[in-house]
C-alpha cells in the first residue's frame, strides 16, 4: 500500500489522473472505490483526458459501460454501482470489452472486485474534510515495479 495522496482540489485529482494514465497498459485495471462524491468519476475523467480524450466523459452509472476505442490503450469505464450481483458483470460481457483494453472500474466490489487480479491498481478515495479528499492506491503485481 502506498502513503495517502492529498487531493485538495481539481487540479491534484488531474495530476494524478496524468500520473496513472501515463503508467496504464492494456490489460490493466484502475478500481475506484470510495463513497458516493468522493471522486471516482472525475478520476475516471482526469485518467481518460490525460490518455487524449477531448470529448466529454459521462458517468456510466445507468449505461454501465463506456468504451473509449480510439485511446492508446483503449479504455473501457465500467461503473457497476447498480448491479444486483457479481455475476451480473459476467453476463453484461465484460470480458469481450476489456480484451486489449485497460479497465476504469468505479464501485468495483459490486462486479466481485478486482483485488486478486495482478493488474489491477486498487484505489480507494475518501473525503477527509470539507472538500479535501485523499486518494490510497494498492498497486497489484503487475504495478509494482511502475507504481512508486
Amino acid at each position: 500500500m502506498s502513503a495517502p495522496i492529498a487531493l485538495p482540489d481539481h487540479a491534484a485529482t488531474e495530476a494524478l489522473g496524468r500520473r496513472i494514465a501515463a503508467m496504464l497498459r492494456a490489460g490493466d485495471v484502475v478500481a475506484l472505490s470510495g463513497g458516493l462524491g468522493a471522486g471516482k468519476t472525475t478520476l475516471a475523467r482526469a485518467i481518460l483526458a490525460a490518455l487524449g480524450h477531448a470529448g466529454e466523459v459521462p458517468s456510466p452509472t445507468f449505461t454501465i459501460i463506456e468504451t473509449y476505442d480510439t485511446l492508446e490503450p483503449p479504455v473501457v469505464h465500467a461503473d457497476f454501482y447498480r448491479l444486483e450481483r457479481p455475476e451480473d458483470a459476467a453476463e453484461l460481457g465484460l470480458d469481450d470489452y476489456r480484451d486489449g483494453a485497460a479497465l476504469i472500474a468505479e464501485w468495483p466490489e459490486m462486479a466481485g472486485g478486482f483485488a486478486h487480479d495482478p493488474a489491477c491498481l486498487a484505489v480507494r478515495l475518501e473525503i477527509v474534510g470539507e472538500g479535501q479528499r485523499i486518494a490510497i492506491a494498492e498497486p497489484g503485481a503487475h504495478w509494482q515495479t511502475r507504481w512508486p
